[in-house]
């Protein structure tokens, strides 16, 4: 089974999201703020491991929308500026390889369910106004999965249609969670963790590509972000705040109960990549069933103002 690799090339002055629509076909420039000239690429990027770990002994914990403590060597803007190149660089290469789905009429719902859960997003959490909100169609037939970065950039790949067969209100549970571990700032937390731990680095040398190990140590990080499974604890934040968005946007929230049964079943003894990324918080199923009555009353209770997310296909 496939899964996306984003490729996530150094954050110096990323493109902006404007130029999205322009760099098919066109090249994303490698640059490199932190190794030197005088070192060897293995001996740079140690350096500035070093450094960073270092810079963890100066840095504090934040609190989280559930609050939490969550760890932040890395910062949430450092990650938005770096998911911004990864984004761009991804979107760049499934261009390329004939990869991005070309399905209009799938497009467009995408684009109405995840732009009514955007909507309460930005209206709940403003600082969120200006991420670059995008969803990637991404044609992978047999890959379950779907994911947020940093910043609002998302994808959702073309067999988690096939497979689950989603409802409109599944499919807004789906963009909501993903939405929710960006709010909550879960991808800057795996990044930092990634950093601060020599098992996030060795792990990092044994899985990713040669092309991958050109990296800094931030912008490797990152890559790991997006492959390492979130933590049960912020599972549950992502639960408990996705049901929250959708059920302000109007989505049924059972929904979130039903997807997730559904997700299960497909997965059998082979669990889907959705859920290796996604752990199970114990009693998920009591927990989102439990949360339903209350998540009812708040239905209509948004600003039912859909917000603009540019599709990618």
């Amino acid at each position: 089974m496939v899964t996306l690799r984003p490729v996530l090339l150094i954050a110096g002055q990323g493109k902006p999201m404007t130029e999205i629509n322009t760099i098919l076909g066109a090249r994303t420039r490698r640059t490199d703020s932190i190794r030197t000239n005088s070192l060897p690429r293995r001996h740079s990027r140690s350096v500035t491991v070093l450094l960073l770990a270092a810079g963890a002994m100066l840095a504090g914990c934040v609190t989280s929308p559930g609050g939490r403590s969550q760890l932040m060597v890395i910062s949430p803007d450092t990650a938005i500026v770096e998911s911004r190149v990864a984004y761009l660089s991804t979107v760049q290469r499934l261009s390329r390889e004939d990869r991005l789905l070309d399905d209009p009429l799938l497009a467009d719902r995408v684009q109405r369910v995840t732009g009514r859960v955007v909507g309460e997003a930005v209206a709940r959490y403003p600082h969120t106004v200006d991420w670059q909100w995008s969803v990637a169609l991404i044609d992978e037939p047999a890959t379950v999965n779907a994911w947020c970065m940093a910043g609002g950039r998302m994808a959702v790949y073309s067999g988690l249609f096939a497979r689950l067969r989603p409802t409109d209100d599944e499919l807004a549970q789906i963009m909501s969670h993903e939405i929710a571990h960006a709010i909550a700032n879960h991808t800057a937390e795996r990044m930092s963790i990634a950093l601060v731990t020599a098992v996030g680095m060795i792990a990092a040398e044994a899985i990713l590509d040669v092309d991958d190990r050109g990296l800094t140590a931030a912008a490797l990080a990152a890559t790991l972000a997006i492959r390492l499974p979130n933590s049960r604890a912020a599972e549950s934040e992502a639960d408990r705040l996705g049901i929250e968005l959708a059920a302000l946007a109007g989505y049924e929230p059972e929904a979130a109960v039903t997807l997730w049964d559904k997700m299960a079943k497909v997965g059998g003894s082979a669990p889907v990549p959705f859920l290796s990324t996604h752990p199970s918080p114990a009693n998920r199923r009591e927990t989102l069933s439990g949360m339903v009555p209350e998540m009812r009353d708040l239905m209509g209770r948004g600003s039912r103002q859909p917000h603009p997310v540019q599709m990618l296909h």
